[in-house]
């Protein structure tokens, strides 16, 4: 069977931010201990104008950018994201249609918590494997929201990233993706009734049945099942709820530091939800080197994790820099942007 590879990757993070000190002080908290509990200092907020699919076309635009393809090429587009713009109405539609990609195009929206993009990237791997596509697009792209004052404002953050799957004969095959498998049960540690604008979540039920228990599994299973040694990886990327979580798992499994280093992102954007582990990928795969083995482990409430073992073909490509200054928001204007507080 052909083997597909990543052939191109994007990214797009919104310029604004708030520190978690700002919002621990709106709730009388001390924001130095929520800092420290959390291992984050700032999360990014969008902006005004921008939604998910603002932020899944920008990263999209620089993922065919770096393919060095037409988009006419592409012929398969899925979004993964729990913040789509319409309840009915689908994202992938306006970004064929905005991106000018193949009409004759597999699209569809997907939502499966934080790994609804991880999901859209086995489906391509799938297409591409099979020969029905010569390249498809997965997406992972959210405006995550926490209700004012509960647990999840303080992480609950905003991005998009984007990768081209292809053949791995391709000229601009950079990653092959080896293995992908996905474990996955109705544990049921955070949902939001399809009414309500805030999710709800089961506190402390997050961690050892829902995110430890899928994340492990699906990490013991992939290297069992690929007869992989945790040391002949060179990157790990585990989905970021926040700092502390992926950190016990990478510990509990003897990886070292360096190994999770270049896709550790969450301190200093928060979790971005379906794009987190995506944009973790992405930071990895401008730093790799040929040859290099990555570990990518995704992890979505409700629950579930996608597990991918892949080796880069060639030496990774670094991103242009984002020369956008940050702009850091206060408690009020941070609720502006989110659509909370009316201006």
């Amino acid at each position: 069977m052909p083997t597909a590879a990543i052939v191109g990757f994007g990214k797009y993070v919104p310029h604004y931010r708030i520190r978690l000190e700002e919002i621990a002080k709106r709730w009388g908290q001390s924001g130095a201990e929520v800092t420290k509990a959390l291992g984050i200092a700032w999360k990014t907020v969008p902006g005004k104008g921008e939604d998910s699919f603002t932020m899944a076309f920008e990263a999209s635009k620089q993922a065919i950018d770096m393919a060095g393809i037409k988009p006419t090429q592409i012929s398969a587009i899925y979004v993964g994201s729990e913040s789509h713009p319409y309840a009915v109405k689908p994202t992938s539609s306006m970004l064929a249609s905005a991106l000018e990609l193949d009409p004759f195009c597999f699209a569809a929206d997907l939502e499966f918590a934080c790994k609804a993009g991880t999901a859209g990237m086995q489906i391509v791997d799938s297409f591409v494997r099979s020969g029905q596509i010569a390249y498809g697009m997965a997406i992972g792209t959210d405006t995550a929201q926490g209700r004012p004052g509960d647990a999840l404002e303080y992480t609950a953050a905003a991005g998009a990233a984007a990768v081209i799957v292809g053949s791995e004969k391709s000229p601009h095959a950079l990653c092959r993706i080896d293995a992908t498998l996905s474990f996955t049960t109705d544990t049921p540690d955070f949902w939001r009734p399809s009414e309500e604008k805030f999710p709800h979540h089961a506190g402390r039920f997050t961690g050892e049945p829902a995110y430890f228990h899928h994340v492990r599994t699906a990490l013991r299973g992939i290297l069992e099942t690929t007869k992989t040694d945790p040391k002949d990886l060179s990157h790990i990327v585990l989905h970021m709820p926040n700092a502390k979580f992926p950190r016990a798992i990478a510990k509990e499994f003897g990886f070292s530091k360096e190994q999770i280093q270049s896709g550790f992102i969450v301190t200093d954007i928060g979790n971005t939800y379906s794009a987190c582990s995506l944009l973790g990928l992405v930071s990895v795969l401008q730093a790799a080197k040929k040859d290099e083995r990555i570990l990518l482990i995704s992890y979505g409430s409700g629950s579930g994790s996608d597990a991918f073992l892949l080796t880069m073909l060639r030496d990774g490509v670094p991103l242009s820099p984002d020369t956008r200054p940050l702009e850091e928001l206060s408690y009020d204007q941070y609720l502006e942007h989110c659509g909370i507080l009316q201006a």
